[in-house]
């Protein structure tokens, strides 16, 4: 009943008002990594970002003062990756927090030996389990015109990750062996990028992808969607399992965009948000 709720509530929300068309074109048109979206995507993505924008406070840190573009260019690429999971998979959270540049964290952890320690780090972004994402402005603008870097994709992994409980990188799968098939992908991967950076050889993710599983499949989200080519050749069974994941194929959807033209696609049925 709650589900019937909240959809008919989000589609009453949708009817009343949606981001403007000039100013959802504007956020479309920077960021690239939206490009080869079909047209009935772009309209999905707009409502999933409309929808995000009602439900996900934006709460501006450290003397930061709102820009009109910043809704929309967070939400846009917050909602990229549940184009097709929907927005249901960022449930229990409310907040996203934007400091103008990096931020300092604080985190206390126990060693082997007992020990609590703690420490600051500096970070560009951060998400909590069951609390705000935060993010820095600067990282997100910087970065528009940087193939494989996209810091709100990757809190946004960090997310979904969360919804199984333990941040481990594996998201909410639907079955075993799913789970086995997922699991050989990424194992192995993550043990081939950990020699690569152990022996100081080049690597095709970023080198932050070896800290752990929980951030090998935040940064292979990142580079799913911003250089699926490289991802694709580098690690192709996480590809697939990626692909799968986010039922999307940012890979056949760069390579057939030139050749495609938008009128030629036919539109999708509206589907649901839940």
């Amino acid at each position: 009943m709650f589900g019937l709720f909240q959809n008919w509530r989000r589609r009453r929300l949708l009817n009343r008002t949606r981001l403007p068309e000039a100013e959802w074109r504007a956020t479309v048109a920077n960021l690239p990594v939206l490009k080869g979206l079909t047209p009935a995507e772009q309209e999905r993505l707009r409502d999933l970002a409309t929808l995000f924008l009602a439900e996900k406070a934006l709460d501006l840190a450290g003397g930061l003062e709102r820009t009109p573009e910043m809704g929309p260019l967070i939400a846009a690429q917050a909602c990229l990756p549940i184009l097709h999971l929907g927005l249901d998979y960022y449930q229990d959270w409310r907040a996203v927090i934007l400091y103008p540049e990096g931020f300092l964290a604080h985190h206390e952890y126990t060693d082997a030996n007992g020990l609590v320690h703690s420490v600051h780090r500096p970070l560009i972004g951060e998400a909590w389990e069951r609390g705000p994402v935060i993010l820095s402005w600067a990282d997100i603008v910087d970065t528009l015109d940087q193939p494989g870097l996209n810091v709100v994709i990757h809190e946004m992994a960090h997310k979904l990750d969360m919804l199984t409980g333990a941040v481990n990188g594996l998201p909410p799968l639907p079955s075993e062996k799913a789970v086995r098939d997922w699991s050989r992908a990424f194992t192995q991967a993550y043990a081939h990028l950990s020699r690569a950076v152990d022996r100081g050889q080049p690597t095709a993710l970023d080198i932050y992808a070896a800290e752990s599983p929980a951030e090998f499949f935040a940064v292979a989200s990142e580079a799913f969607f911003e250089t699926p080519a490289v991802l694709a050749d580098a690690y192709p069974a996480v590809y697939l399992q990626l692909r799968a994941f986010y039922r999307q194929d940012p890979l056949a959807r760069q390579t057939a965009s030139a050749s495609l033209p938008a009128a030629a696609v036919p539109a999708d049925p509206r589907s649901e948000f839940g």
